[in-house]
């Protein structure tokens, strides 16, 4: 059966067979025909707009990593698009599944460089260059099958954003649209047996295994608790892969407590993860050979075929890493295999790492409240800053989903959009973002979409009056000399209350912990100011770079 649609219309059609409930949008001319099908989708369909595009991005990349549900955002083409640059490369980064829905000049405009309203030279191709697919659709009836292309690209294999785009004149157009149905996922590929025998034979051979999770074993969880409790082997993570096993589990051990236990390790097995602690950060680099040493062996398993180019293990299960990591507990269970114990090691490096971590200072006392404050599974997303850096070893994460960080990128910024896009996936569940003075300042407007939608995240405003991180580096490393690292007083009491969101400032952990208790529990949007002192803020990072930077605690 066929009916009679425009483009915009087709599109919502498509993507609400895909059960989508919530589009992050900030409309204009050449999206009108989507926002008008949009608004006619109402209430199956609830649209949020923000201040500002990157917020689209950031929020539907916050409720994609809360929810594991792909997030769907809506900017206009051009600079609209590049606006969301940033949160799209995040979105790469911590394998987040995203899709970009936007305009583009009319069609008989495409290509011709007449500088049309908001033309870019081939948004196409600059989109696909750092994410993992772009495509035009050309007419309504074509919708439905490159929106269910777009639903299969980023949710196979490794999740990742996606954009489609649609010329202004045709997304208007009517055109006969076939019914379909939705997308069905990918065929999962089996793991090769015999790097699944090669890889149980390298564990048998080893006294000190350890696990290393990633964002790619988020949906693992059983299977990895499972190889972990057979070899009673830690199991530990950096950032995406916090969670998956509880920090309260015999074998977690946190990135402090994991170096303690490096020295020992023989074989590291690394399940969705790019082995970042151990092949970029304790060592510095890796070796020639692209190897992470030539004393410890390394089993990889991923979905990527590429990741075993990228760091090349001494055997790499390709596959998707439930499956794989059930695959080597499966095998090693027929054997009749168990582990050494090692619970008197983890016990002695947790006491040791635990001495390092509490010097931290104010930022893990800090840590310490609001971990006591909020749920289990509660949700904190973290900016780049000195409590955030932090949280990196002094924050125990109970569940997956609920410690959120921009990966790699790193990028300043990020942290409170993507708070508001978790708390919208995840009503039910609070959500703190931690955020230093400067990070906030990229999006603090969104205090008035909170407002807007009733969006109950409650900010906490790490107020050093500077760039925190790069003030630090430039004193220390250039004679005390800065430079566009010291920032303006700002009242963030009275510009969160100016937006209609209830505001507190505090000076001290004991302080914060009765008003966080009081903006949890009230539900709705909030933030709290917490006055520090750069000068007194320890510095978290010779324990992340425990190899590269000398630590005297």
């Amino acid at each position: 059966m066929t009916k009679m649609m425009t483009g915009g219309a087709a599109i919502v059609d498509a993507i609400l067979k895909h059960d989508v409930d919530t589009v992050f949008a900030l409309p204009g001319v050449q999206t009108y025909p989507l926002m008008d099908a949009l608004k006619k989708a109402e209430p199956s369909i609830n649209v949020i707009g923000p201040r500002h595009e990157q917020t689209a991005a950031y929020m539907a990349m916050g409720y994609a990593r809360a929810t594991g549900k792909p997030g769907i955002f809506s900017v206009v083409p051009g600079p609209g698009v590049l606006n969301t640059g940033a949160a799209l490369c995040t979105a790469v980064a911590v394998n987040a599944p995203v899709l970009l829905l936007t305009g583009q000049v009319p069609s008989a405009f495409l290509g011709r460089g007449r500088g049309h309203l908001h033309e870019i030279p081939d948004q196409r191709a600059t989109l696909a260059s750092f994410i993992k697919w772009a495509e035009r659709i050309p007419n309504a009836t074509a919708a439905p099958r490159l929106v269910e292309e777009a639903f299969q690209r980023m949710t196979s294999g490794r999740p990742g954003p996606v954009a489609l785009e649609m010329c202004w004149d045709t997304m208007a157009q009517p055109a006969p649209v076939a019914e379909t149905g939705s997308a069905q996922p990918a065929h999962e590929t089996p793991p090769n047996p015999a790097a699944i025998a090669d890889a149980i034979a390298l564990i048998k051979g080893a006294k000190h295994p350890m696990i290393m999770l990633g964002s790619g074993a988020q949906h693992a969880g059983a299977e990895v608790l499972a190889l972990a409790e057979r070899l009673n082997a830690p199991v530990t993570a950096f950032r995406g892969g916090r969670g998956i096993v509880p920090a309260d589990h015999p074998l977690w051990v946190n990135s402090v407590e994991a170096y303690e236990l490096w020295g020992d390790t023989d074989v590291l097995i690394g399940i969705g993860s790019r082995c970042e602690m151990q092949a970029m950060r304790w060592r510095g680099m890796m070796d020639a050979s692209d190897r992470i040493t030539a004393e410890r062996k390394l089993i990889r398993i991923d979905i990527e075929p590429e990741e075993m180019l990228r760091l090349k293990p001494d055997v790499g299960v390709v596959c998707d890493s439930a499956i794989g990591t059930a695959a080597i507990a499966d095998g090693l269970a027929a054997d009749g295999f168990a582990g050494s114990e090692n619970q008197e090691g983890i016990a002695d490096a947790r006491t040791r790492a635990a001495e390092l971590i509490n010097t931290i200072q104010p930022q893990v006392s800090y840590l310490e409240v609001i971990r006591r404050v909020l749920p289990r599974e509660g949700i904190l997303v973290k900016d780049m800053c000195q409590a955030g850096y932090a949280s990196y070893f002094a924050w125990p994460v109970y569940a997956p989903r609920t410690y959120i960080t921009s990966g790699y990128q790193g990028n300043l910024g990020f942290a409170y959009p993507t708070a508001l896009g978790a708390k919208v996936g995840c009503p039910d569940k609070p959500v703190v973002a931690i955020l230093g003075d400067g990070g906030f300042m990229f999006a603090a407007s969104e205090l008035s979409t909170a407002a807007q939608h009733g969006i109950g995240v409650v900010a906490i405003v790490f107020n050093n009056g500077s760039y925190g991180n790069v003030a630090r580096d430039q004193i220390t490393n250039f004679d005390g000399r800065t430079i566009a690292s010291d920032l303006p007083g700002v009242d963030y009491v009275k510009l969160a209350q100016a937006h209609g969101v209830a505001a507190h400032r505090v000076s001290t952990p004991a302080e914060l912990e009765p008003v966080l208790a009081q903006a949890i529990a009230t539900g709705a949007p909030a933030l709290i100011e917490v006055q520090v002192d750069l000068a007194e803020e320890t510095s978290p990072w010779p324990l992340i770079l425990r190899a590269d930077l000398p630590y005297t605690p």
